[in-house]
């Protein structure tokens, strides 16, 4: 992802509140690669002393000194609003403080679209990267907001180069069951995107992750589908399910993954604090391509 990078121009990117070394020294590093050009803000002179304790350049990076958090996630915002930025990248605030501005109605990055987060995971023991959809910002998720979050994770994959990935849309098990609403949900996008009413992707379900992970699974389990056993994208019935899932690859199977915020007017690299700089670039790399995408899309439209 990272060498596909190098031949695209670096992104304008509003960086909330930066104000610990690991979100500091991602987002400068980030610049420093290529991926971004981070623009800074929050209080000046912390950021300042935060980068002079671990060694960071701040030289020829520009800061917009805001007094806190809840300023800096507010000018954040503005300055994509205002043009200045074309993606929105979270520091060391809380995800809802920076989302709670995204989402204002008046001075927000809303559209039409539900906003969505995906994790993008590199994981040793599947043969591709894997997007795992929502396991963040939507609870439990309707039918119809599943819809936006499946085709965000879709464009999302377009972006990163797939022509037609494939989802696997996951529940307890691969069978309809009235019972059990995720599979209602499952079979209805399924057919929601026969329609044309989700588009750029092959999709089935239900599924169980079994089965959506291992064609040997399917095939013992008499399931013929070209999803199974090769998903590019597990849509999952509700955040808890999903966030187990994302963490369990990391910790249970050493997956590398990144964070990013789809549906606003913008991407958002939207991190955990806990999150190292590695995990930060990555998901720099990942809103990079999308933001190209994007101006290839209004480019084309045009």
């Amino acid at each position: 992802m990272l060498v596909r990078c190098r031949a695209l121009a670096p992104v304008p990117t509003a960086v909330a509140h930066p104000a610990e070394e690991s979100a500091l020294a991602g987002a400068i590093e980030a610049g420093e690669k290529g991926l971004i050009i981070p623009i800074l803000v929050g209080p000046e002179a912390k950021l300042r002393e935060i980068a002079t304790k671990a060694g960071i350049d701040l030289r020829n990076t520009r800061i917009v000194d805001v007094p806190h958090s809840h300023a800096a996630a507010a000018k954040a915002v503005a300055l994509v609003r205002q043009g200045e930025a074309e993606l929105l990248m979270k520091g060391s605030l809380h995800s809802d403080e920076l989302l709670s501005a995204v989402i204002a109605k008046e001075t927000g990055l809303r559209t039409g679209r539900r906003i969505s987060h995906v994790f993008i995971m590199d994981v040793p023991t599947y043969h591709k990267v894997l997007l795992i959809t929502d396991a963040a910002i939507n609870i439990a998720p309707t039918l119809e907001e599943k819809v936006d979050i499946c085709q965000n994770a879709i464009d999302l994959a377009i972006s990163l180069g797939l022509r037609r990935p494939k989802v696997a849309i996951l529940a307890a098990v691969e069978t309809v069951n009235s019972k059990m609403p995720a599979t209602l949900d499952a079979a209805a996008l399924c057919k929601m995107a026969e329609r044309g009413q989700i588009t750029g992707a092959l999709l089935d379900g239900p599924l169980a992750f079994d089965n959506a992970i291992s064609k040997e699974a399917a095939r013992i389990k008499g399931i013929p589908s070209e999803v199974a056993g090769d998903a590019d994208i597990l849509l999952v019935p509700d955040l808890q399910s999903g966030n187990m899932l994302a963490k369990q690859l990391s910790f249970l199977a050493n997956a590398d993954s990144a964070g990013i915020v789809l549906g606003a007017r913008v991407p958002i690299i939207l991190t955990s604090r806990a999150d190292s700089v590695r995990a930060r670039i990555a998901s720099c790399g990942v809103a990079m391509l999308a933001a190209h995408a994007a101006r290839q899309a209004v480019t084309a439209a045009t």
